[in-house]
């Protein structure tokens, strides 16, 4: 089967359209599916290549979901996930196997996600031997340099996770998804578990290996500030769905969806003499197994109407890469 898609758009590293990830949360007497949680529920974007996508929202909004489904760690319901202008949802085992090395996934918690059992040097070998991207005879020297290349001293090879700090285990994460010589990396909030000091340290290497290498990353966080420094384009996502996307400066300059406009408020000001506007949402984030019928953002909305609680706004553009899901704009 040729899973190729005949398209134009060499420029895109990784293109999701109408991405659906449900999860069966109850069954009928005979064991047919009757009840879903909708993770991911039809999302769609579109990541450049060498550039970065930062994807943020709530804890349980979806962005890790999205970030696992695109790397097909879960399988998923319906849409399409194309890789080089290769729609991934269709391949086989053998035929995702040779794709791995190309999609790698830097995990949220640089503590659980270390074997204890291997040193340094086996946890970034380990896929490196195991689908052959140098010869045995160059295994050793190639592991030094990725480890030189992610700020790790030569002598840490033979040492083991436990004799290291978080921003040296997340270094070591780093190596091992960069060892594989990958295209695009999915960044499951890499900083979060760590101190503020560190997380900036990590995010500039992350900067600089991309400069350098020219991976895609999609960056999931909930930390705008990082997001802001880091990413190209920014993608909001609320209840499994995006509600707003466009380039770093659009979001940051002109947020238009009232849930965007709540985030940025939150972010802290390093100047004690200006005044924070925060924006409070009232209420509690509703089920994604039980959504509202319109607008999954009514309940908590500061401006809802009447129309947004029975019909589900449209997701559209109103600038160039500009799009927002909000019936305070023209639905037409």
């Amino acid at each position: 089967m040729d899973n190729t898609i005949k398209t134009n758009d060499t420029q895109y590293c990784l293109q999701v359209k109408n991405l659906k990830k449900y999860f069966t949360i109850g069954k009928t007497f005979f064991g047919t599916p009757n009840q879903f949680l909708k993770a991911v529920d039809d999302v769609s974007f579109d990541i450049e290549k060498g550039t970065t996508l930062g994807l943020v929202g709530e804890s349980g909004c979806g962005k890790t979901t999205v970030g696992r489904s695109i790397l097909r760690l879960h399988e998923i319901t319906d849409g399409q996930i194309i890789f080089n202008g290769v729609d991934i949802t269709k391949l086989k085992h053998e035929e995702l196997r040779r794709l791995r090395p190309k999609m790698q996934l830097i995990f949220q918690d640089p503590y659980s996600s270390l074997s204890p059992r291997m040193n340094v040097g086996e946890i970034i070998g380990e896929a490196v031997k195991a689908h052959r991207i140098v010869p045995r005879s160059e295994y050793k020297d190639y592991v030094l340099g990725v480890m030189q290349n992610c700020g790790l001293r030569p002598q840490y090879f033979d040492r083991y996770p436990h004799e290291f700090s978080g921003g040296q285990r997340q270094r070591i994460c780093i190596a091992r998804a960069l060892a594989l010589k990958p295209e695009f990396i999915v960044c499951d909030e890499p900083v979060s578990a760590l101190d503020v000091s560190i997380q900036a340290q990590i995010i500039n290497l992350l900067k600089d290996l991309q400069d350098q290498y020219k991976f895609s990353y999609l960056f999931i966080s909930h930390d705008l500030s990082v997001v802001e420094y880091i990413s190209h384009k920014v993608g909001v996502m609320y209840l499994g769905n995006i509600v707003e996307m466009g380039t770093k400066e659009q979001i940051f300059k002109n947020p238009m969806h009232p849930y965007t406009k709540a985030l940025l408020s939150a972010v802290p000001v390093p100047d004690p003499t200006v005044k924070m506007n925060r924006i409070i949402l009232q209420g509690d984030l509703p089920s994604p197994a039980n959504p509202p019928k319109g607008c999954k953002f009514c309940t908590r909305c500061p401006n809802c109407m009447d129309i947004c609680k029975e019909v589900p706004p449209v997701y559209k553009e109103y600038e160039k890469g500009h799009k927002v899901a909000c019936h305070l704009y023209p639905q037409d």
